[in-house]
């Protein structure tokens, strides 16, 4: 099952994407509570959102982003389109989401 909740829809000529992913987020500058060790760094380092064939998105990400990042943003673009969201984090975990705009 997917870490991301993505969804896209038709807004006159543009098409809004909206997605929320699971993921820690941790910046490595945290200490656990319990131990009093350094929590490893573990966060999304590479987005890319493709419609069809063409890159209309690509993100680099850092150890600033919050846990479970919320991402929006807008392309000129149609109901129809079939949008793919994909991350990469630094420890080489990948994920990815697909939807058909709306």
């Amino acid at each position: 099952m997917s870490s991301i909740k993505l969804k896209a829809k038709v807004e006159g000529d543009n098409v809004e994407v909206k997605a929320l992913m699971t993921h820690p987020m941790e910046t490595g500058q945290r200490k656990d509570k319990k131990t009093g060790e350094l929590v490893p760094a573990h966060f999304i380092q590479d987005i890319t959102v493709t419609a069809g064939d063409k890159t209309i998105l690509t993100a680099k990400w850092g150890g600033s982003v919050s846990k479970n990042p919320y991402l929006a943003f807008s392309y000129k673009g149609k109901a129809g389109d079939k949008v793919k969201l994909a991350w990469t984090d630094n420890k080489g975990e990948k994920d990815a989401a697909e939807t058909d705009v709306a």
